[in-house]
């Protein structure tokens, strides 16, 4: 299966890596308007054919999937025309910036049967998936609280080295571009939401959007969510985390990417238990990426081999967008954003 990238940038790097270590797919072609990025990365990953223009490639026939790690702001319009040449697609968060282009790209797929999805890749850490297993299976009864948490360091080098990042165009706060996988979990192993107060701030790195935010959730099942995600932690980052708290239980999860189980407590005398789960973690990967790119990018294959829909939908894109732009509404008037 012939993977092309568009997009060789920072991220670029964790799928191209991703895809070259998958069975059955091929770095096929990689696509970026500016040769001194482009040349670096072809010299890195060796693809068989180079564009500096992404509408040329979608007509070469011999690509299947298209991978798209450009700014935010470009995902949607880059996803439907791929889509509309009939490859698959697979989108870097988030998938959209508004939410009338996630539901264009969603209805795009739909018209031309074609598979896509959001490379929401930290779904698959263990961490999480044994903690969703726990859900499905009453482990947690009802649940009061849960809270997802992403405290990295942007610092100011970070957003001067491309002329995008931190932009209102691009829609690149830390909120949309960092904290959206942590936000994708709790949402993911909470339940739909029902409405979002949210607070965003500029507080200490010289860009256009938030360097703090965050929201109260209350969920359908009413339960409540806590939200707070930040680019400006001195001097490393501190990691990301969530933390799930029912009448029965209480999981919390950390390391650098929401990939390691803290707490494990589901029974009066839970040290036995607790410390047999914490003892079988793999070691953490050193990336913020995680491991799970190999991972989603593995599904998708399979899930285009065997016309299936991928793990991560794109409609699960779409409520991880809904909501952080739920945050920036709620910010500005003051008021609550009720789905």
């Amino acid at each position: 299966m012939n993977f092309a990238i568009i997009g060789c940038g920072r991220v670029a790097e964790v799928h191209a890596a991703a895809i070259m270590e998958t069975e059955g797919a091929i770095l096929y072609a990689t696509c970026d308007i500016s040769e001194h990025r482009l040349e670096p990365f072809h010299s890195k990953f060796k693809a068989n054919h180079l564009y500096t223009d992404y509408q040329l490639m979608l007509e070469n026939p011999n690509i299947d999937v298209v991978n798209i790690c450009t700014p935010n702001g470009m995902h949607a319009e880059m996803a439907i025309r791929a889509i509309e040449k009939g490859k698959h697609v697979m989108i870097e968060k988030p998938m959209a910036i508004t939410d009338e282009d996630a539901v264009r790209i969603i209805e795009a797929a739909q018209r031309h049967q074609v598979k896509a999805t959001v490379v929401h890749q930290n779904r698959f850490n263990d961490a999480i998936l044994m903690t969703k297993e726990a859900l499905e299976g009453g482990k947690f009864g009802k649940l009061a609280y849960g809270t997802a948490s992403v405290r990295w360091n942007r610092n100011q080098d970070y957003y001067d080295q491309d002329a995008w990042r931190g932009t209102e165009e691009m829609q690149d706060g830390v909120l949309m571009n960092q904290a959206i996988h942590t936000i994708d979990l709790l949402i993911w192993l909470m339940g739909p939401v029902k409405s979002v107060t949210g607070k965003t701030v500029t507080r200490i790195r010289d860009i256009e959007m938030e360097d703090v935010g965050t929201a109260l959730l209350e969920f359908e099942s009413g339960a409540i969510g806590g939200v707070d995600g930040t680019s400006t932690t001195f001097a490393i980052d501190l990691g990301a985390s969530i933390n799930l708290f029912g009448e029965l239980g209480t999981v919390c999860i950390g390391g650098n990417a929401a990939n390691r189980i803290d707490k494990w407590r589901f029974t009066q005398d839970f040290k036995a238990e607790e410390e047999s789960v914490l003892g079988v973690q793999k070691e953490l990967p050193e990336s913020v990426y995680g491991d799970g790119h190999k991972l989603i990018i593995r599904d998708f294959v399979s899930a285009v081999k065997e016309n299936r829909e991928p793990f991560v939908s794109l409609e699960a894109g779409r409520d991880a967008v809904r909501v952080i732009l739920s945050i920036y509404q709620s910010s500005k008037t003051g008021k609550s954003v009720v789905f």
